[in-house]
């Protein structure tokens, strides 16, 4: 049932304890709840409690999973650490050492998004803009840099907690600008965050807008990263400004440009709802296209079936399945991982099973230093068992598409846990890496090697 006046209510590390359905939570578990999410940021809302979770399947559902902050997400040592500070209310300057220290620990930005990614302007670093591919720039408007929920996965948590060092957020001289305007390579924008659909209409109005002139006829595509239609799919429905997102997304696809709507779906229950069907129609009604994403999860996405589901799901309400993502080496990534040759079998299986329409789908992918990777198969070559890798995104153009092999490792989780096939000494992209950064362009992106730690 889509509910009329239907409020949207936030529930906090302050205030989690009043969430209704926690009532039959005991002690212990409440108490997790808040040791972790001193660590790692914690938000839900009133739509995700009432008609996303099975209060009856705790803690194995998948939503409770993605949603609620686990004991193990922190290492025994790591939450005994917090929890000790924590019953130590006159020594706060202990907590917070102890917390800093933590979140060092978690790598909070991975594949050199910080030190990398952003570019520079005449000598300038332009805030809240990364630009890792070529005719790709990415863009965090300080307006939308938090979320309807915080996913517990979340690969970008160091957005929501509070740290202005590992934020990434535009600023009020929004340079960025400029720098679009400058760099005529750029194909497409990513609005990203957090959430950009936190902002109200009015605000994304004025960013997208500009976007839509002649200084700027080099940018065909505008895409917009959201996992709204999951956590508040009534942005688009009943609140107040509902239309306005509508008429402008109207705009930009009656301008001669593209809107793509990157929605985050990481179950099919997140799409099971009139509330969700009801959303997609309206923004699919402005010539907007849908792509969906998600990472592969342990314990709430790593079954072949749930995939299955999720993908058809989308392509009948119109949607296009796009990326299956290997978990990214950040915060509680430990829970969460799955060894690389699983994750190509999940995705085999999965892909298997859907038609041609749901093919669209790539993966399973990696966003590491050098580029998008994705595993494609295992397979025996002139005596060795190998892992068979291939760039689908890269920061040099002529990567993309290229195949390259690792050895099989049943147990590595990630890029810099594999090791070159064939008795290679490294990957062909590390030394090319490694003397790109120091002959980059220094207007572009920043010219610090990069870490082959990814």
């Amino acid at each position: 049932m889509i509910k009329r006046n239907y409020q949207l209510k936030y529930y906090n590390l302050k205030n989690f304890e009043s969430i209704p359905q926690l009532q039959r939570f005991n002690d212990e578990q409440k108490h997790a709840i808040r040791v972790v999410g001193n660590i790692l940021p914690f938000r839900t809302n009133n739509y995700v409690l009432d008609e996303l979770i099975d209060w009856n399947n705790i803690p194995n559902d998948p939503m409770f999973q993605l949603t609620f902050m686990q004991h193990d997400f922190l290492s025994k040592e790591q939450f005994n650490q917090v929890a000790n500070a924590l019953s130590q209310k006159d020594k706060p300057d202990d907590l917070k050492y102890i917390i800093n220290k933590i979140r060092t620990q978690l790598n909070p930005h991975p594949a050199g998004q910080l030190a990398h990614n952003v570019p520079v302007l005449a000598g300038t670093p332009v805030p809240g803009l990364q630009h890792k591919y070529q005719e790709t720039a990415l863009i965090f408007p300080a307006a939308g840099q938090t979320c309807f929920t915080y996913c517990t996965f979340c690969f970008r948590w160091p957005q929501f907690i509070g740290d202005k060092q590992l934020k990434f957020a535009t600023d009020q001289h929004q340079l960025f600008f400029q720098y679009l305007k400058n760099h005529k390579e750029i194909t497409d924008v990513l609005i990203t965050g957090g959430d950009p659909m936190t902002m109200s209409a009015r605000h994304l109005d004025k960013l997208i807008t500009p976007l839509l002139s002649s200084e700027y006829k080099h940018i065909q595509n505008i895409r917009i990263g959201s996992k709204v239609l999951s956590f508040w799919p009534y942005r688009f429905i009943t609140d107040q400004d509902a239309d306005h997102y509508l008429r402008l997304f109207d705009k930009v696809n009656n301008s001669g440009k593209h809107l793509a709507f990157m929605a985050h779906f990481n179950h099919w229950r997140e799409l099971d709802t009139l509330a969700t069907e009801k959303a997609v129609k309206r923004i699919l009604a402005t010539g907007t296209s849908i792509r969906c994403q998600s990472p592969l999860l342990r314990k709430i996405n790593d079954n072949p079936n749930v995939w299955q589901q999720m993908w058809q799901t989308q392509v009948q309400l119109g949607m296009i399945p796009y990326y299956m993502f290997i978990e990214r080496d950040t915060g509680p990534k430990a829970y969460y991982e799955i060894p690389l040759v699983q994750a190509y079998e999940i995705y085999r299986q999965a892909y298997q099973k859907v038609s041609g329409l749901a093919r669209t789908v790539r993966g399973p992918s990696m966003s590491a230093a050098p580029g998008k990777i994705t595993v494609e198969g295992v397979e025996e070559i002139a005596g060795e068992k190998v892992i068979q890798l291939k760039f689908l995104q890269s920061r040099k153009p002529e990567w993309c598409n290229k195949i390259f092999y690792a050895k099989f490792d049943e147990n590595a989780c990630w890029l810099d846990e594999l090791v070159p096939a064939f008795g290679k000494q490294v990957f062909f992209f590390e030394a090319e890496l490694l003397k790109d950064t120091s002959n980059s362009n220094k207007d572009k992106i920043d010219v610090t090697p990069i870490s082959l730690s990814y």
